[in-house]
């Protein structure tokens, strides 16, 4: 995949800023005490969706309408942020969505997507067999298909770490979860076009390793299950595109059990009272396991989203007793 140029984030930026402000970074004198370094939270999950996906589809449908100004709506899979993205961003651009998402999902994201538009269809037992549905349908019922990965969906979320790194550029290191990777690799672009050495560090779950399997063996390697309570990670098949540039510009993967995605969500809470997801999580967590060779150091950590279900945040709120 091409590099992206500062000229082309800026342009994006411009498109996403006429639907937002700019997301907050924040240096927490508490997550400095746990972890030893000096922490700069992105707060991603401040955006009008709680997660930085909503910058991707701000930026596709933009490009999708001036490529294609008939279009009749368009269908994408998602476990939640990626369908309350293109939800809010097919409002805005006129065209209807149809969100996929698997059966038992959270059921607080399904009511934020039907809420901003969607006509929400569910569909097999996680995020994989919703996708190959959406495939199915796309070609039955003539709608665009917006998969999960796309360029226009990268220089989206990219704007980002433009933020990030303009407002805080001598970080050492950044944290970054994976799900389908579209974040990660917006971080990367928007590092490289700044002409930044800052180090990436991708994040997964232990129950859905696909992406640190794949990273290992330098190729794509699928899982036969992605079962975690960190939705937002939940992948079991990489996306090749994406693998390309994890593999040439991430220094690392970690990945976090589920034990230390409740642990980080609760300290996040009991550190700067925000709430976050399980992926939203996941770079506190793998800084928490990694703080004693992190020691000292400027991290960066990305906050998206903040969109946890009632029934986990009282798991985590249990567990902030212990942090207080």
């Amino acid at each position: 995949m091409e590099s992206i140029s500062v000229a082309e984030l800026e342009s994006a930026a411009a498109i996403v800023h006429r639907h937002m402000l700019p997301t907050p970074q924040i240096a927490w004198p508490l997550l400095r005490a746990r972890t030893g370094c000096e922490v700069w939270v992105k707060h991603e999950n401040h955006t009008p969706i709680g997660a930085f996906k909503i910058r991707g589809g701000l930026v596709y449908l933009h490009h999708l309408k001036a490529e294609q100004p008939n279009v009749r709506g368009f269908i994408s899979a998602t476990r939640g942020n990626h369908g309350q993205s293109l939800a809010f961003a097919g409002a805005r651009a006129g065209i209807p969505p149809t969100i996929v998402v698997p059966h038992g999902n959270n059921p607080e994201k399904n009511a934020a997507m039907r809420a901003l538009g969607a006509q929400l269809i569910e569909h097999g037992h996680d995020f994989q067999e919703a996708l190959e549905f959406t495939r199915k349908l796309a070609t039955e019922k003539g709608l665009h298909l917006v998969p999960p990965f796309h360029p226009w969906i990268r220089l989206g979320v990219a704007t980002y770490a433009l933020e990030f790194f303009r407002a805080v550029p001598d970080l050492d290191t950044v944290y970054v979860p994976i799900g389908q990777g579209s974040g990660i690799c917006g971080v990367v672009a928007a590092r490289d076009a700044l002409g930044l050495s800052i180090r990436i560090v991708g994040v997964v779950a232990e129950n859905a390793p696909a992406y640190k399997l794949s990273f290992t063996a330098g190729q794509a390697v699928t899982t036969e299950s992605a079962d975690t309570l960190a939705d937002g990670v939940a992948c079991r098949v990489p996306d090749v595109t994406a693998l390309a540039i994890i593999l040439r510009g991430v220094d690392r993967i970690v990945s976090v059990s589920e034990s230390a995605f409740v642990d980080a969500m609760a300290y996040y809470f009991t550190a700067t009272h925000n709430v976050a997801e399980g992926a939203g999580a996941a770079p506190l967590a793998a800084l928490m396991a990694e703080s004693e060779v992190m020691a000292g150091r400027k991290v960066g950590l990305v906050l998206s989203g903040g969109n946890a279900d009632a029934t986990l945040f009282s798991r985590v709120l249990d567990r902030a007793k212990a942090f207080v």
